[in-house]
């Protein structure tokens, strides 16, 4: 995760929107055909590109095999993507922990 100041203001990328913008139009593969070779159902696999669902260690290894790419970079993205969207989404009630450090 990065506290990089210059990405403070965009949103956190999904690794649904990075398969469906940038991975699978390079495939030129029908999304039917993808879902095939996961070896998931068509309905999960939109799910995933819907930015519905998450990466799970079983999906990422699935990814890494058919693009030839490690299963962990999917599992970091996705992790990035969690922990930015909750550190928002929480930040009145993390602003409400008392540190052990003070």
């Amino acid at each position: 995760m990065s506290d990089n100041p210059l990405l403070s203001g965009l949103k956190p990328t999904h690794p649904g929107e990075m398969l469906r913008e940038d991975v699978l139009p390079g495939l030129g593969l029908p999304k039917t055909e993808v879902a095939r070779r996961l070896g998931v159902s068509r309905g999960m696999l939109y799910l995933l590109l819907d930015e519905k669902a998450p990466v799970t260690p079983a999906m990422a290894l699935r990814l890494g095999r058919l693009l030839g790419v490690s299963a962990e970079s999917w599992l970091n993205m996705q992790r990035d993507y969690d922990l930015r969207t909750l550190r928002t989404a929480m930040a009145d009630e993390l602003k409400a922990i008392k540190p052990v450090a003070d």
